[in-house]
C-alpha cells in the first residue's frame, strides 16, 4: 500500500473527496489523531467509512501511516495541519458523517482560552460540514473545559446533545489511557446537527 500522508495540491480551497479517496463513501474525521489508536480501531470497525486523521505533529502521523501500511488499510488519509484551519478551509459542506475530538488541548490558563478549538466560530464551521444528522463525538479528562464545549455546542443551536458512542477497550487514545491510569475522570458527549 502507498502512504496514507496526503497534501492538498490547493491548501485554499475545499477538498474533492472523490479525488482524496479512491471509492465513494462516507467520511469521517479525526481531529488530533496524535499516534493513531483511536484511528487505527475505526478504520477497522467501519471498512465501508472513508476516514481523515488531522495531527499537527508530523512524527505522529509517521507513525501511524507505518501502522496503517503494516494492515494494508487503504480507506484513511492523513493530513499534516492545524485543526481549526483544516475544518473551515478544506472541508466541503454537508460532507462529513462525523468528527471524532478525543482529548483536545484544553489550555487551562484563562489567558490561553482564546487558544481553545472549541468557540463559536469553529461549532459554526462544524456544523456547516456535516451531513444531516451528522455527529461531533467529543472526550476529554478536563471538567472545565468538558463544561466550556457543551456551553459552546449549547448556544450554537445547531446540535442536540445525545449519549456518548460506546467503545471498546481497544478505541481507547494513548492520552485516555494515561489519564485513567491517573485516576481522572473521562467526560464523554455526542453532539448530533439539527436538520
Amino acid at each position: 500500500m502507498l502512504t496514507a500522508l496526503y497534501k492538498p495540491v490547493n491548501w485554499l480551497d475545499p477538498l474533492d473527496w472523490r479525488v482524496v479517496f479512491d471509492e465513494p463513501r462516507p467520511v469521517e474525521i479525526d481531529v488530533g489523531c496524535g499516534k493513531g489508536a483511536f484511528l487505527l480501531w475505526a478504520v477497522q470497525a467501519r471498512p465501508v467509512h472513508n476516514f481523515i486523521g488531522v495531527e499537527r505533529q508530523l512524527v505522529r502521523l509517521r507513525k501511524v501511516d507505518k501502522k496503517l501500511q503494516r494492515l494494508g488499510l487503504c480507506n484513511v488519509r492523513l493530513i499534516r495541519i492545524e485543526a481549526s484551519y483544516f475544518v473551515s478551509k478544506l472541508v466541503p459542506d454537508d460532507s462529513v458523517s462525523a468528527y471524532h475530538i478525543n482529548f483536545p488541548d484544553p489550555w487551562p490558563k484563562r489567558r490561553h482560552h482564546p487558544r481553545r478549538l472549541f468557540n463559536a466560530g469553529f461549532a459554526q464551521e462544524l456544523s456547516r460540514t456535516l451531513t444531516g444528522r451528522g455527529v461531533v463525538n467529543v472526550a476529554t479528562d478536563d471538567t472545565g473545559y468538558f463544561t466550556h464545549i457543551q456551553q459552546v455546542m449549547a448556544e450554537s443551536e445547531r446540535f442536540a446533545s445525545a449519549p456518548p458512542e460506546p467503545l471498546p477497550p481497544e478505541a481507547k487514545t494513548e492520552f485516555e489511557n494515561v489519564f485513567v491510569a491517573q485516576g481522572k475522570p473521562i467526560h464523554r458527549t455526542r453532539f448530533v446537527r439539527l436538520d
